[in-house]
């Protein structure tokens, strides 16, 4: 996986403002990430390891699964964030599959900044694409 950063540190609520960019993030999709997704995520639907189980399915290939896609959303805001960064809540909306060398490219930024139950928060909006969008 690459980032442009190896953040040890959580950015400072204060230093962080609407519009500013998210470090991009791109995760080499691979048939070893797919398959160890899925078995961490205790995800045995056979599209995430069996490639003509996939196939008999409609599918070019096995893909990656959802619990892994939300794994990969939290790294990609924690990378830019920091260790101590919280994720409170996170939306996503599938769009297409994530096949197997066809690399996941995240890009955000921050869309929204304001104070609640005595925390400082950001909302970021993001999107993680690949050759099919």
């Amino acid at each position: 996986m690459t980032s442009t950063i190896d953040r040890t540190t959580t950015l400072a609520w204060n230093s962080i403002n609407v519009g500013d960019e998210v470090t991009p993030l791109e995760v080499p999709v691979t048939t070893t990430l797919i398959v160890a997704g899925a078995i961490a995520s205790r995800d045995y639907m056979p599209v995430h390891h069996d490639r003509d189980f996939a196939k008999s399915q409609g599918s070019k290939d096995i893909f990656l699964n959802i619990l892994t896609t939300n794994g990969l959303c939290v790294k990609f805001l924690h990378d830019w964030a920091g260790p101590e960064a919280m994720i409170k809540k996170l939306s996503i909306r599938l769009g297409v599959p994530a096949y197997p060398n066809d690399p996941l490219r995240f890009t955000g930024s921050v869309s929204e900044k304001w104070t609640g139950e005595g925390e400082g928060l950001i909302e970021v909006t993001f999107k993680a694409a690949n050759s099919l969008g």
